[in-house]
């Protein structure tokens, strides 16, 4: 039919019908080869016509032997003349048929052509050729009752039963196949726009894996260099005073710090967790990173833990942890601070990191270059936690971040 014979393309539509079609190709033959036959065996056992049997065998066999050369390309859908070619010969053979035997019983056929009819041509020229089969057998039966008016009564009455039949029957299965195709494309178009929207996904997770990459440069790497940097400037005031000593200990924490900027920096390409953490509970790695800022800055840094430490996960542990080197080093950097608390509160339900120093506070709702703070904003709702600022000038920070456990 005309949805089966649409061009081939790159559409679901297309290849089931295809599918659909090959596998019910041999259920159409055998209709075809059963109908044949049923008609072969009824001209061999009725009485024979005016002419015998001869004629009418002999066009049956014409008949089996279009099906086989040109109705089985018709019926794939080869290309379009084949079918026509089939059609135009059987019919004529039908004819031929209902010629030379009025009363032949060869009208068994109609079950195969006349859903070959619509199973090969497209809608149009189905319609047109079951109008022109209905009226051409309507015309050689009033001719052969010798044009009677009664003849004509009944001719008529059979051919537009048998025409209102045929066309309901064709069309609706072509509806059938019409609404199936439209079906088809509307899957074809939800797989285009699922495939759009796995390529923006993809793309999304690109983006998210970038951003994720560079708050874990920024968080280690950046921080490790400006400790570098601070620590290397403290050792040449040292020299240029002539304190060794304190340049050799400045040196050395130059050198540590250097040593963990290479383990995070490798740890970050394996996809591993944060060295603060390798080996040690959130709790010593907080207590580690407090000790480290006070021997790098001489800040005063307090570290206090209440409830009961418990390993909280690996991303959320990650998280936890870079929100404090974070803070950390806006204190360093940014507050002008003495002292720093470092709270770690594990609850029934959550865990809360406080972060509170003493320095020259700021506006919250000024302004503000960086990406620290959108950096931990950004971490907390991965693991669908909070985070909470108070500051104002002269007043000091205050960095709240709930996780839940």
């Amino acid at each position: 039919m005309s949805a089966s014979a649409a061009p081939a393309a790159a559409r679901s539509s297309s290849d089931e019908l295809a599918v659909m079609w090959r596998r019910q190709e041999p259920v159409w033959h055998a209709v075809a080869a059963v109908v044949w036959l049923a008609a072969v065996v009824v001209t061999c056992l009725e009485v024979p016509g005016p002419h015998g049997r001869g004629p009418t065998l002999a066009l049956l066999a014409a008949m089996a032997a279009a099906y086989a050369t040109v109705g089985v390309r018709g019926l794939r859908h080869l290309d379009a003349r084949s079918g026509v070619l089939y059609h135009l010969l059987v019919w004529v053979a039908l004819l031929g048929i209902q010629g030379v035997d009025p009363g032949t019983e060869t009208w068994l056929l109609y079950f195969a052509l006349f859903p070959q009819l619509w199973a090969m041509l497209s809608t149009r020229r189905a319609v047109v050729g079951t109008v022109l089969v209905v009226v051409a057998f309507a015309a050689l039966r009033w001719a052969q009752a010798e044009f009677s008016a009664t003849g004509l009564i009944e001719v008529l009455v059979s051919s537009l039963i048998s025409l209102g039949i045929s066309l309901s029957l064709g069309l609706f299965i072509n509806r059938l196949l019409l609404e199936a195709d439209r079906r088809a494309e509307t899957i074809d178009e939800l797989r285009a726009t699922q495939a759009r929207l796995a390529v923006v996904e993809r793309d999304r997770g690109v983006q998210d894996e970038r951003e994720r990459i560079s708050r874990e440069i920024h968080d280690t790497l950046a921080q490790g260099f400006t400790s570098v940097v601070t620590l290397t400037r403290a050792a040449q005031t040292a020299l240029g005073r002539g304190d060794v000593e304190t340049a050799r200990e400045r040196l050395a924490l130059v050198e540590a710090t250097a040593v963990d900027n290479l383990a995070e920096a490798r740890l970050i390409v394996a996809e591993l967790t944060p060295g603060h953490l390798q080996s040690r509970t959130l709790a010593e790695a907080l207590q580690r990173l407090g000790a480290a800022v006070g021997s790098e800055t001489g800040l005063h840094a307090d570290v206090t833990v209440e409830g009961e430490p418990a390993p909280l996960g690996g991303t959320a542990e990650v998280v936890l942890l870079r929100t404090a080197q974070e803070a950390l080093s806006n204190v360093r950097r940014h507050a002008g601070a003495a002292r720093v608390g470092l709270a770690l509160a594990y609850r029934p339900d959550r865990v809360v990191l406080t972060v509170t120093d003493d320095g020259r506070g700021f506006d919250p709702a000024a302004d503000r270059a960086g990406f620290g703070l959108d950096g931990v904003r950004a971490r907390a709702a991965e693991v669908g936690g909070a985070v909470g600022l108070v500051s104002a000038p002269g007043a000091g920070t205050t960095l709240r971040l709930e996780v839940p456990r």
